[in-house]
């Protein structure tokens, strides 16, 4: 007999962040496994609705028939306290936390806490919480959210060819980063690692939108001017699949140094492809790259991160260790048909 389920996720569903493929992928995963599965949006301003978005989110969530099973990405769910509240007893929530919305970096104080409150009030109607990593079900804590109530089912990575390098042609290394260009995610760090490296020779790929932070975007673009670093550092935007993979192919080295990570899928993708990482012990990260995969540094500390590239731009031999144990932190991770099957039994507990 098909179950029914509801997803309710703000924004472009085609959207290619790692919060939007997981979604995506979990709910392939749960059609293919007999569920009939609905979306739907309560708009596109989020996590900081203006009143017109919270009066759509109003209306979208009226018109949820009584008793549905309704999967809230945290990306619109928490910010809607007031509305989770009043269908509580009407709708079965179950809340997707990819990480908390405070945790974003670039916020100021009052929007931090207004996040955190919001959050916390939200998550106590969820009858469930699915987030992406035991560092995530750790930090929920904070919000009062009791540990039987919190389910781990961590992003699955597709089997990827191994990136052959070279990229950068004879004798230089391409580095690659794969993120959306917000304040989390750390490019200003990156840039200002970089300028300290002039002498060395590399070539920076950076695929991600640069339509969703223009405060950040202009400051990575000042950043990359100030520094001299236009020749070295290319802005490939919001790429494809096909192009992606090309990109990955093409590297020799990855590097995110993110301020705070749910999970990091462009990390456990980079690990798929053999590639050694650089990174930041931020959140979930730590978790999902082993030692033996990749060196990372305090968030935020553009002089640690200029000494993680020093070294392995200097040292063949450790980025092919890293490469190696990288490779063999790949065999490890959870692939798609799991990630859905852990998520099909989470509904499946709270569906009558």
């Amino acid at each position: 007999m098909p179950r029914d389920c509801i997803f309710l996720v703000p924004g472009d569903w085609d959207s290619r962040t790692g919060g939007y493929l997981y979604d995506r992928r979990i709910v392939d995963g749960l059609r293919a496994a007999g569920w009939r599965v609905t979306r739907c949006s309560p708009g596109d301003r989020f996590p900081l609705p203006d009143a017109a978005t919270h009066e759509q989110a109003q209306r979208v969530i009226d018109a949820l028939p009584d008793g549905a099973l309704v999967v809230a990405d945290g990306l619109g769910f928490s910010a809607l306290p007031d509305l989770v509240e009043q269908h509580a007893q009407r709708l079965r929530w179950v809340a997707l936390v990819h990480h908390p919305l405070a945790f974003e970096s670039g916020l100021s104080s009052a929007e931090q806490s207004r996040l955190f409150d919001s959050e916390r009030r939200a998550l106590a109607c969820a009858r469930q919480v699915v987030v992406t990593s035991p560092a995530t079900a750790q930090a929920l804590a904070a919000f009062d959210v009791p540990a039987e109530r919190i389910t781990v089912v961590e992003p699955g990575t597709d089997r990827a060819p191994q990136a052959t390098g070279g990229g950068a042609g004879a004798g230089a290394l391409s580095l690659l980063c794969v993120a959306t260009v917000t304040a989390r995610k750390g490019h200003t760090v990156l840039l200002e690692a970089l300028a300290g490296l002039q002498d060395r020779a590399w070539q920076l790929h950076c695929a991600g939108s640069l339509a969703r932070d223009d405060a950040t975007v202009a400051a990575v673009r000042a950043g990359v001017a100030r520094h001299g670093l236009a020749e070295r550092v290319t802005w490939h935007g919001e790429v494809d699949s096909r192009a992606l993979e090309a990109l990955y192919a093409q590297a020799d080295l990855f590097v995110l140094p993110s301020f705070h990570e749910g999970y990091g899928m462009a990390l456990a993708e980079a690990l798929a492809r053999g590639l050694p990482i650089v990174s930041c012990t931020a959140g979930a990260i730590p978790d999902t790259v082993p030692a033996t995969a990749g060196v990372l540094v305090p968030p935020g500390d553009a002089q640690a991160l200029r000494g993680a590239l020093q070294r392995l731009m200097d040292d063949a031999a450790e980025r092919a260790a890293l490469a190696a144990g990288a490779h063999a932190a790949a065999q490890r991770l959870p692939n798609w048909d799991d990630a859905g099957a852990r998520f099909a039994a989470v509904l499946d507990a709270v569906a009558p």
